[in-house]
């Protein structure tokens, strides 16, 4: 990523980021949080930008062979969230078990309208 965050993602068609008129475009906080985050990350030198481009390209990749083009399950941002997961789950900054420990309490607050 460039000193924006951006740049180098953007310069891939394969992990451009969705945009409007030129603006970065999220469709719900979390999203523009993830994204906040990872320029974060990136930023202190926790996240190398080219191991996270190239676990991007690979999650849309996989996502693309496992699904119909034309699959409205289609989510940028949950792409990016899967790879990013994994590169810190690999460098050791988290456990994936932490993860699926949080993500199951989100969804069970979710699940009763907190």
């Amino acid at each position: 990523m460039s000193a924006d965050g951006v740049g180098t993602l953007d310069g891939d068609r394969a992990t451009a980021l969705p945009r409007s008129n030129g603006e970065l475009l999220f469709e719900t906080p979390w999203q523009s949080r993830m994204f906040g985050a990872t320029v974060a990350l990136q930023r202190r030198g926790a996240l190398d930008v080219e191991e996270f481009r190239a676990e991007l390209i690979e999650e849309i990749q996989t996502w693309q062979r496992s699904h119909d083009p034309a699959d409205e399950g289609w989510a940028y941002y949950e792409r990016w969230q899967a790879a990013l997961e994994r590169v810190l789950a690999q460098r050791g900054l988290v456990a994936t078990t932490e993860l699926d420990a949080r993500a199951a309490a989100l969804a069970r607050a979710w699940s009763h309208g907190h």
